[in-house]
C-alpha cells in the first residue's frame, strides 16, 4: 500500500490564507494521497482568522505569535521557534509556504534546519531591488534558494528563476491561486449593508482607495492622501471616495489627519475579505499600493 504524503501548510496572514485556501481544498479531495497538516503563525491576527472562517479552514496548529508593535525580526524568530517544534512532531514529507512574507521566509528556514522538502507557492516574483519592497523583496528571494519545488504564478516569474540558476525540472507554471478564491467568493449573493456599508449615491461613480506598504510611510502617504483629497473634492459632484483604513498607526493617523474631514471621502474599519471583493465589483476605479488587489 503506498505511503500518503504528510503536507503541512504554514501561513500567518490574511493574502497568504486566501492564496493558500484553495490549495488546501483541492488537496483534501485526494485523502487517499495526502494528509494535510494545516499551521498558522498568526502573523496577522484578525485578518487571519476572517479569512479562515470564509473559507472554513480549521488550523491543526496556530502558533499565535503576534505581538503588539512586532518587529520583522521578532515575527521570524517566533516562527522559527514554534515552528521547530511542530515539524518534528509531524515528521511531513513537504513544507507548502506561499509568497514573500516573513513568515514564508521563516518556514523556508525552519524546513532547511529540518531536511524538509519545501514548495513554494507563487515563486519568482522580483523587482530587482533589495529593499523594495521591504522586507518582501529578499524574504521571496531568500526562499527560493531554500526551495525544491517553485510553483509560478506567470512566465515571467519563470523567467526570474530560470535567470537565477534554478533548474526548470523543479518550475511548475500554474497560474495565480488567488484568482480562484477571488471567482470562488465574487460568485456568491452578499449585501454590502450587512457589512455596515454605505453603498454609492445614485449617479456617482465609487472610487476604492486602500494604501499600506511600509515604503509609503512618511511623505509618499501624504502625498497620496493630499492627491485622494484633491480628487475627491474636484469630483464630488460624480464621485464618492470609500477608504478603509488600514490599523497601522503609521497609517491611520496621516490619513486621519489629512482625509478626516475631507468632503466626498469615507474613512471605514478595515473589510474582511468576503465583503471588500464585493465592494471592488461595484468599484468604477480602485486606487491602491496592494499587489494582492492588483492581481485580484
Amino acid at each position: 500500500m503506498s505511503h500518503k504524503k504528510k503536507v503541512l501548510f504554514v501561513f500567518g496572514t490574511r493574502p497568504e490564507a486566501i492564496k493558500m485556501a484553495t490549495v488546501i481544498s483541492e488537496v483534501k479531495k485526494h485523502p487517499d494521497l495526502f494528509d494535510p497538516v494545516v499551521v498558522v503563525t498568526g502573523q496577522h491576527r484578525e485578518m487571519l482568522d476572517q479569512v479562515l472562517k470564509v473559507f472554513n479552514i480549521k488550523p491543526d496548529y496556530d502558533l499565535m505569535i503576534m505581538e503588539y508593535e512586532q518587529t520583522v525580526s521578532s515575527i521570524v524568530c517566533r516562527c522559527l521557534q514554534g515552528l521547530e517544534d511542530v515539524i518534528i512532531r509531524e515528521h511531513p514529507d513537504i513544507i507548502l509556504v506561499q509568497g514573500d512574507t516573513s513568515t514564508t521566509f521563516a518556514s523556508s528556514l525552519a524546513a532547511f534546519y529540518q531536511h524538509v522538502p519545501l514548495g513554494h507557492i507563487e515563486a519568482g516574483l522580483r523587482t530587482g531591488k533589495k529593499y523594495y519592497p521591504f522586507p518582501e523583496e529578499i524574504n521571496r528571494r531568500l526562499t527560493s534558494v531554500v526551495a525544491d519545488i517553485h510553483f509560478a504564478p506567470t512566465q515571467t516569474s519563470v523567467n526570474n528563476l530560470l535567470a537565477e540558476g534554478i533548474n526548470k525540472s523543479a518550475i511548475y507554471l500554474t497560474g495565480n491561486t488567488v484568482i480562484d478564491a477571488l471567482q470562488q467568493v465574487a460568485k456568491k449573493e452578499f449585501n454590502l449593508k450587512h457589512a455596515g456599508i454605505s453603498v454609492k449615491e445614485k449617479g456617482k461613480k465609487l472610487i476604492l482607495v486602500t494604501v499600506h506598504r511600509r515604503e509609503s510611510f512618511g511623505a509618499p502617504l501624504r502625498n497620496i492622501c493630499e492627491a485622494i483629497k484633491k480628487i475627491a473634492h474636484k469630483h464630488k459632484e460624480i464621485a464618492t471616495v470609500i477608504l478603509p483604513v488600514h490599523k497601522n498607526p503609521m497609517v491611520s493617523g496621516t490619513v486621519n489627519d489629512i482625509l478626516g474631514c475631507a468632503d466626498n471621502v469615507q474613512l471605514i474599519s478595515p473589510l474582511d475579505y468576503e465583503p471588500f471583493i464585493h465592494l471592488m465589483k461595484i468599484s468604477h476605479i480602485i486606487l491602491t499600493d496592494s499587489g494582492g488587489i492588483q492581481e485580484e
